[in-house]
């Protein structure tokens, strides 16, 4: 299985892998295990256009998110990111439409169309911009292991590996639990929101640490990555 490097995508200049100096152990069944234990399940939220709306929509929109707040007995984290948007795919999928076209009309609105968006992207940046809330969850480390119990976990390892896989799962159930929590108080007010699914939680986190490579590369089959 590939390796998640950013070594690889930079003729190998750096010696030393991102994930070294991450905090996450691993990307598993649509959530992110840090090495502490926590669990993190990371949610994609759609915007409104708050100015658009009459004051009373945007009075019950506050109202609505306040409540949510009010609500929430653990915590979020808010995540924003902007980045700038990569047209070169765009302006290729033009060219072809452009050079497939046989009606002499609309070969000629698509090549002015494709250089009014050359000429826009060279002029300005146009930007990116996804909202993103992150849902955590800590499990209690337990206060009864000793040397016994880790001698116990040696001796009698698919034990542990079941104990440590019905943790996960009860640890998992309770992070939805909340996951589920903020859905339903946000879909209230507007907001579409979708649970990322493990393959786009390595595309975030690549994303995110690989900046001088966003535009350059393209993760076609991300199944083949891990995280270690």
């Amino acid at each position: 299985m590939e390796t998640l490097h950013s070594d690889q995508l930079a003729n190998k200049k750096t010696t030393s892998p991102t994930q070294k100096y991450l905090d996450v152990a691993e990307i598993k069944e649509d959530v992110i295990v840090l090495k502490s234990g926590a669990l993190r399940s990371v949610l994609d939220v759609s915007a409104i256009n708050f100015d658009l709306k009459s004051t009373e929509e945007q009075e019950a929109i506050v109202n609505q998110y306040q409540n949510f707040l009010n609500s929430v007995d653990f915590p979020l984290q808010i995540l924003i990111s902007s980045r700038k948007l990569n047209m070169e795919n765009y302006l290729e999928y033009l060219t072809d439409k452009e050079k497939g076209q046989k009606n002499e009309l609309l070969r000629l609105q698509i090549s002015e169309y494709r250089s009014f968006i050359s000429q826009l992207v060279s002029v300005s940046n146009i930007m990116d911009k996804n909202f993103y809330i992150i849902v955590p969850f800590s499990p209690i480390e337990s206060k009864d292991k000793s040397f016994f119990g880790n001698i116990g976990s040696l001796i009698n390892p698919k034990k542990n590996v079941l104990e440590k896989r019905e943790n996960f799962e009860t640890y998992k159930s309770q992070l939805f639990q909340r996951v589920d929590h903020i859905i339903a108080a946000l879909s209230g007010i507007g907001l579409r929101i979708a649970v990322l699914k493990t393959e786009e939680l390595i595309e975030l986190l690549f994303n995110s640490y690989n900046p001088a490579v966003y535009n350059a590369v393209e993760l076609k089959d991300v199944s083949k990555l891990e995280i270690k």
